[in-house]
């Protein structure tokens, strides 16, 4: 817990930067029940692997660009001349690993017939206020037993690391610090947030 020059109290991890204080007050811990969505959220935190998320919020539009906006049913046809084309591209992270697993993840979404937000939203977590800003918080029951369903399911960069990041990205856990002024707010959305549980689409 930080309070910033603003005089707002924020998660410590929000600092003084501003993409990362707008992109900690309104998206962060928000739910997401669009299967674009989630997708999205899921690449880009394999992505993120090895690096600050800062760098990837900073590239996101150029990854939006790059994967076509991480439409699951697009992305899943991106062959061996993509694939260069990506590796040309300064605007993203130029790794063959995780850009050929981006794709190949894209056609393991779209195998899933429930669809991914019915997948991944059987893991959320219910909130917690002890111990929520420890730095030292990786994983959880939840990220592990997704990860090891994903992998099952044949995707890859999602051990239990990046897919806690995800769960606390995307809703599926608030993790926002007791004194955090975004909590109370997170936790209303999460409140009325309805769970998918079938292929229909969520939020966007």
């Amino acid at each position: 817990m930080a309070v910033g020059e603003d005089g707002v109290a924020r998660c410590s991890w929000a600092g003084e930067d501003e993409d990362y204080r707008r992109y900690h007050d309104e998206e962060w811990g928000r739910p997401v029940g669009s299967d674009r969505a989630l997708f999205e959220l899921l690449s880009l935190e394999g992505f993120q692997a090895g690096l600050s998320w800062l760098t990837i919020l900073r590239k996101r539009e150029a990854f939006r660009r790059a994967f076509l906006d991480f439409e699951p049913e697009q992305v899943a046809r991106f062959g061996p001349a993509d694939v260069d084309r990506l590796l040309g591209d300064a605007g993203i992270v130029r790794h063959r690993g995780k850009i050929e697993a981006v794709i190949g993840n894209a056609r393991c979404a779209l195998d899933h017939p429930g669809g991914l937000a019915a997948l991944v939203w059987r893991y959320d977590a219910p909130s917690a206020v002890d111990d929520r800003d420890a730095p030292g918080r990786t994983t959880s029951p939840e990220a592990a037993a997704l990860s090891r369903e994903l992998k099952r399911l044949g995707w890859r960069f999602v051990g239990p690391t990046t897919v806690y990041a995800f769960l606390q990205a995307a809703g599926l856990v608030d993790d926002h610090a007791e004194r955090c002024h975004a909590r109370p707010s997170v936790e209303a959305d999460r409140q009325r947030f309805v769970r998918p549980t079938s292929a229909e689409p969520g939020r966007a």
